[in-house]
This record gives structure tokens, sequence and C-alpha cells, in this order.
């Protein structure tokens, strides 16, 4: 078992390539399988042992001081993450200063620049708010 415990986004992730990689050798693993494997690996008895220890704790980075990298609104941005709360198991809301402003509105005409921006973000470190076009309005690379 390692010291540092995965989050369950990244457990899930593990599990998904672990899936894969069994299938390519010809022993195909259902997705539930997959992660009761990963959690034997990091020393647990079941996946819902492991899930409840890893506590849907947000990725260590997600901490105020933090440095982040996603987009906006469709637009990349750098920031510092000035708060987080766990609103739910998995779902936190950030507060995020951003390096540079981004431009909020798509018109030509006119222009709001936010510099601090907030959202709430799932396991994925997405939004469950969409834009128009149907992608996350804040989306964290985890």
């Amino acid at each position: 078992m390692s010291g540092q415990l995965p989050t369950v986004a990244e457990a899930k992730r593990l599990a998904k390539r672990l899936r894969a990689q069994l299938d390519a050798q010809g022993t195909p693993v259902s997705h539930g399988n997959a992660l009761e494997l990963v959690a034997h690996q990091h020393g647990f008895r079941d996946w819902n042992a492991f899930h409840a220890a890893m506590g849907n704790r947000p990725p260590e980075s997600w901490s105020p001081g933090g440095r982040v990298e996603g987009s906006y609104l469709s637009q990349a941005f750098s920031a510092t993450i000035v708060a987080v709360e766990m609103v739910r198991p998995g779902w936190f809301r950030l507060v995020l200063d951003l390096d540079e402003a981004v431009d909020v509105v798509t018109f030509d005409s006119f222009s709001n620049f936010r510099t601090r921006i907030r959202g709430v973000v799932g396991p994925d470190g997405h939004s469950r708010e969409r834009t128009s076009d149907g992608l996350p309005q804040l989306r964290l690379d985890v």
C-alpha cells in the first residue's frame, strides 16, 4: 500500500487503465472488478473500504494557495485557489484568482473581464453547468 492515497477520480482512472490492459492481454474484467483490483493494490479489502478511506477529498493541489489550470467559458486560464468548500461528496466550490482576466462576453462590441471566478466542480474537475455549445462552464485540468 502506498503512503498517499489517490483521489476517487484518480482511482477510477487507474481502474479504467487496468481494465484496458487486462482486456489487451485476453483477460476481460468488468469495471466493478477493476475497481476491486485497484483497491486490493492499495491494501484494502474491497472498493467500498478504499472509497471510504479516500473520502472524496479534492486533489491535493485544490487547497488555498494551490495552483490550477483549466478553462472558463472556453477560455484557458491559470489561477491561484483562494478558497475550497465541499458542497457534497466529490463536489467542491472553488474561488479562483486568475493570473490574467478572461472576457466572459462573446460579443465584439462589449466586454466584461473577470479576474476572480467561483464555481462548483465534480470529481472530474468539470462543472455541471454548460455553455450554449454544451461544454462545461468551468473545467479544471486534473
